[in-house]
Order: C-alpha cells, then sequence, then structure tokens
C-alpha cells in the first residue's frame, strides 16, 4: 500500500494527514498548535506592536513539520518507505524576509527584535496605506492588471507588505535576499530548493502567466528603490501546481521521519488546493472554506473581469481553467469575539455546568430563533472587508438591538451576516459573466456548525455540500502530493483524476427551506443597502472613527 502526506498551515495550527493512494482513505491524522499563535500585541522579546499588525514566528512551521509527520506515520504504523510523496499548503498572502541560504531573518540576533523581520501573515493590515498608493498610481498610469484584481491591490498581499519594510525598516530590507511565501519556504526547508508557486505568485504578486510581473517602471513610479525588486527580492522562475518542487532532503528526513528521495509537491495555498479535496473538477462549482475568515473558489471557462475579486489567474486552481478567488476576512474569528468579549457570566456558568462548548450552547439557543426574529441586522466588517469592496478600513456594524436583545440573537445575527457577504460574493460572480451553480463548503465551521450551514443554505437560495474530510487542505495537499509523486510511482498522471478518486464530499447536502429563503430576501435587501451605504462612499463614518481611534493611540 502507498501514501501520501499532507500539511495545512493555518492561522494558529498546523494539520497533516496521511492519505493512502489511489483509494483516498485517511489513514491519520495530527494537530500542532503554533507556540507562539498570532503576534498581534507584542514580539517574544516583549517589543509592543502597533495597531493592524498580525506576525508569526516561522520556528512554528518547523516544529509543526516535526511533531505532525512522525505523528501520523506512528498512529498509522505506517513505514516511510510506503510514503511516496508530501504536499504542503499556507495561509496567504504570509510572507518572510530570508537570507539565500533560506534562514528567516528573525533567526538572526540581531533582527530577533525587530517586528519587520518576523513573518507577516495574511491579515497583517499595517500595510493599508501602501496599498492604497499603490492602486491609486497603477489607476493613474493605466496599468491593466488592476483588473484581474476586482480592481484593487489588497493590503494583505506582499508587494504592500514589501514596500511597508522598505519604507519602515530598510536595514531590514537591504539585509533580506529574497522576500518569499511562507508556501514556498517550508517547501525549500523540505527540499532545499527554491521554488515559487503560480498559485501565491498570481493570487498574491501580481504576476500573470501571460504578462508576468508589472514593469520595473511601474515598482520605480511607488519608489525607484523598488525598480529592480522582482529580480532583487522575488523571482521570475514560477511552477505551476501539481508539480514535483524537489525531493526530502537529508536535513529535512532528520526532522519528518521520512526517507530523503521522497517526492515534494510545489507549494500552494490552504484554499485553492481544497478543491480537488472535494472532487471539484469543473467550472460553476464554488467552494467556499470557512474557518477564522473565507476563502471562495471558483472555476471558469473564460477571464473575466469581477469587481472586488482577490484575482482571477490562469491555471491557479487547476490546469486548463482560469481560477477565480474572493473572501471574507472576517467570520469565525468574529464569532470567537463575541464569545470572549461579549457574553453575561450566567451563560458562561451555564455552559460550564451543562459540560458543553460555548459555541455549542450558544447554537443551541440561537437555533430555536426563526429568520428575523431577533430584529437584527449586522455587517460581516469585523476585520475589515475583502471581498466585494476590499477596503480593511470598514468595520464591523450590528442594528436593531434594544434593551430585550440576548447574546444568542446578536450570535445569530454575526452568523447572518457572514452568510450574506457570500451571497453578495456569488451575485457578483454571476453579475459579471462568471457562473456559480454549486455550493461547496469546507473548514472547521461547515464541519461543525449546521445551523450555520443551513443559514447559508437559506440564504444562498443554493444546496450546500460540505466536505467529506475534517482536514480539507492537508487531503487536497496529499492529493497534489500524489500527482507530484507521479503514476509510476504509485500515484496519479494529473490532478482532476486525483480529484476523481481521492476527493470526498459528504452525502448528504443542506438544502434551503422556502420559507426561510424568503425571508432572508429580505434581510438581504437591507444587508445590501447597509453594505452600500457605508462601503461605497456615501457615509465614511467607519474610516473616520478608526482615523480618530489611531490618534487617540
Amino acid at each position: 500500500m502507498k501514501y501520501t502526506i499532507g500539511v495545512d498551515f493555518g492561522t494558529l495550527s498546523a494539520r497533516a494527514v496521511l492519505l493512502e493512494v489511489p483509494s483516498g482513505r485517511e489513514a491519520a491524522a495530527a494537530v500542532y498548535e503554533y507556540p507562539h499563535g498570532v503576534m498581534d500585541e507584542q514580539l517574544p522579546s516583549g517589543r509592543r506592536l502597533p495597531q493592524d499588525w498580525a506576525l508569526q514566528n516561522p520556528q512554528d512551521y518547523l516544529e509543526a513539520l516535526g511533531h505532525t509527520i512522525p505523528a501520523v506515520l506512528r498512529e498509522a504504523d505506517v513505514s516511510p518507505d510506503d510514503v511516496i510523496g508530501v504536499g504542503t499548503d499556507f495561509t496567504a498572502c504570509t510572507v518572510l524576509p530570508v537570507k539565500a541560504d533560506g534562514t528567516p531573518l528573525c533567526f538572526l540576533p540581531q533582527w530577533k527584535d525587530e517586528p519587520h523581520a518576523y513573518v507577516k501573515l495574511w491579515k497583517h493590515h499595517a500595510a493599508q496605506d501602501k496599498a492604497n498608493r499603490l492602486n491609486a498610481i497603477a489607476e493613474e498610469r493605466g496599468e491593466t492588471f488592476l483588473a484581474r484584481y476586482g480592481g484593487k491591490i489588497s493590503s494583505e498581499w506582499a508587494i504592500p507588505k514589501l514596500w511597508q519594510i522598505l519604507d519602515e525598516a530598510p536595514g531590514v530590507y537591504e539585509a533580506m535576499d529574497r522576500f518569499i511565501e511562507a508556501a514556498d519556504w517550508i517547501v525549500w526547508q523540505l527540499t532545499g530548493v527554491e521554488t515559487r508557486n503560480s498559485c501565491t505568485a498570481g493570487y498574491k504578486e501580481i504576476w500573470s502567466k501571460r504578462e508576468g510581473y508589472p514593469s520595473e517602471d511601474f515598482f520605480a513610479a511607488l519608489d525607484e528603490r523598488l525598480r529592480r525588486v522582482v529580480d532583487e527580492k522575488l523571482s521570475r522562475t514560477i511552477s505551476p501546481l501539481g508539480q514535483k518542487a524537489g525531493e526530502i532532503t537529508q536535513k529535512a528526513a532528520a526532522l519528518t521521519g521520512l526517507n530523503p528521495g521522497t517526492a515534494v509537491a510545489v507549494g500552494n495555498v490552504d484554499a485553492h488546493v481544497c478543491v480537488p479535496a472535494v472532487g471539484i473538477d469543473g467550472p460553476g462549482k464554488l467552494l467556499a472554506i470557512i474557518g477564522t475568515s473565507t476563502c471562495h473558489i471558483l472555476m471558469g471557462r473564460e477571464e473575466r473581469k469581477v469587481p472586488g475579486m482577490c484575482g482571477v489567474v490562469a491555471d491557479g486552481v487547476m490546469p486548463g481553467y482560469f481560477g477565480y478567488e474572493a473572501g471574507q476576512s472576517c467570520v469565525g474569528d468574529h464569532f470567537a469575539w463575541f464569545v470572549d468579549n461579549c457574553l453575561p457570566a450566567a451563560y458562561v456558568e451555564d455552559a460550564k455546568a451543562k459540560g458543553q462548548n460555548i459555541h455549542t450552547y450558544l447554537r443551541q439557543k440561537a437555533q430555536r430563533l426563526k429568520p428575523g426574529e431577533s430584529g437584527l441586522l449586522a455587517l460581516d466588517w469585523f476585520n475589515g472587508n475583502r471581498s466585494v469592496l476590499v477596503d480593511v478600513d470598514l468595520t464591523g456594524l450590528i442594528l436593531g438591538m434594544t434593551l430585550q436583545t440576548k447574546p444568542e440573537e446578536i450570535y445569530r445575527a454575526l452568523i447572518e451576516a457572514t452568510a450574506y457577504g457570500t451571497r453578495m460574493i456569488v451575485e457578483t460572480f454571476r453579475e459579471n459573466g462568471v457562473p456559480v451553480d454549486e455550493f461547496y463548503a469546507s473548514g472547521g465551521i461547515s464541519q461543525k456548525d449546521p445551523m450555520a450551514m443551513q443559514i447559508y443554505a437559506d440564504v444562498l437560495r443554493m444546496p450546500v455540500r460540505i466536505a467529506g474530510s475534517q482536514q480539507g487542505p492537508a487531503l487536497g495537499s496529499a492529493i497534489f502530493a500524489a500527482v507530484a509523486a507521479g503514476k509510476d510511482a504509485g500515484g496519479f498522471a494529473d490532478v482532476f483524476d486525483a480529484a476523481r478518486r481521492m476527493g470526498k464530499v459528504k452525502e448528504a447536502a443542506y438544502e434551503p427551506v422556502a420559507e426561510h429563503a424568503q425571508v432572508y430576501d429580505r434581510l438581504y435587501t437591507e444587508y445590501k443597502r447597509l453594505h452600500d451605504y457605508f462601503g461605497r462612499g456615501e457615509n465614511d463614518v467607519m474610516k473616520r472613527l478608526k482615523a480618530l481611534k489611531k490618534q487617540a493611540d
């Protein structure tokens, strides 16, 4: 029997699965929580971080490999001799500055107390001023690449983050030899070879298969010191998804317990790699990976310009199709915020007495409510808006509260808001000529929250099909590992065949309830009015309040 391993590097933890090839049976799984977590208040040294920062320590990623891969081999009692490939994926855009040999700057004594030397996590939003300036300059110059990204480059992406380093810590910029996605850095650590994957390059670094990167003159228009940034800090050599990046080195073998020479797939992004994990093998099928945030992935036959999308990339998800990405910056994050900050002690104590997780406790109360019963409506912008407004300076809103409002009503309204945000994305795709015929969900919330998935089905007026694995991205990475290993080694010749054989969804789907959908149509109409009023410039009160907050810090 042959196996592959997929490792999914998420926001707070890494998860690995051991997959039987070709059946797709999951033989074992393991999770490793990052010791440093998300550093959004201070560095390990205690140095305080400014507002909107989100960093990580790459040492956590190495330790994750050293814990999860040996763990799945032990659990399944599988020999490394029977593992034919390894695949990895990462949250993105998660980037770090490194030396020519791949050593992160934050590992070096002279830089361990410098925030800009660490990994900038996807939700690092402190480069928003750079994104705003980049977008303005690109628009003034008539740069055609903007249309591929819905009209705006996000502060979450690589170039604004790199420009922030240049502007605020030029010493770090000079000291780094490469600025690299964590998705590619971890593959470098496994293979000893630097590769750049087409997914992060296309969606996060303004690279196009047809046009390459923007011109040197464009980068010089941002800052003359950026003129040669692609050749000096990035790379023009981009590897397609599914390709073999290299093989496990002796050093990586000592860390992971795998055999030297085991095939390693080119890096990938957690959301995009999930597509084959649910058996999607063509266009019109939207996958939402619902977790702390949500990423929406869709394939189409044609390249269309869709306002507010995070990108359209040729072969960006699977070969031969244009891959579209959209997203919501705050989903599970704001359910967690509510639980951590807004619950009365009586709820916490009652849940504890009943031996229930607090989210389970709240869901049981919230699911007794009918659509519209709470009288509440929320905007899901507690971490800004990714799609379709692409504006991290927008903030959350809950409308309709009275002295009778209960915590479970607010909790349900927040869940409904994320469903409305997803419907806004779906409708925007359709209005711009990209069909959305089916809806799939993966990620922790899709697995653990039936109430939320029923709300999504009702709001979207579409059946919601659920991933057959609790570790969708890791499963997808293991599928790509089977492609990287190749048919001769016991894997697959292409990802379409691998997806059909190894991908899985649960048998039952959430079907929309007509009477609920009718109420949600009315609520969505109100959501859309608020969305446009606060999000499209008619009332910028959210931004003015945020500016006052910054002045007070």
